[in-house]
């Protein structure tokens, strides 16, 4: 698992569109798509129902949405303080 893999699922969780989670991020939709289906790939189940209106957190989704927001929280703590 990969810190771009947490940021494009809680953006995704955020923005209910992966398009607008790719804009957030600077990043394409499709490089957004990916990474979910990465993260889905290792986690072995599905994050988010997709349809023409967006993308909903299933209830698995739901349930690892606050330890994707910790694990963000710890890194953005750890790279604060390494700054120079």
């Amino acid at each position: 698992m990969h810190e771009r893999e947490f940021r494009a699922f809680v953006s995704v969780a955020e923005n209910g569109r992966m398009d607008e989670a790719a804009k957030a991020l600077g990043y394409s939709q499709p490089a957004i798509s990916y990474q979910i289906k990465c993260l889905e790939q290792m986690l072995g189940t599905r994050l988010f129902t997709r349809d023409s209106t967006g993308a909903r957190l299933t209830r698995e989704g739901r349930m690892i949405l606050p330890s994707a927001h910790a694990v963000l929280a710890l890194i953005d703590t750890m790279k604060a303080v390494t700054a120079p």
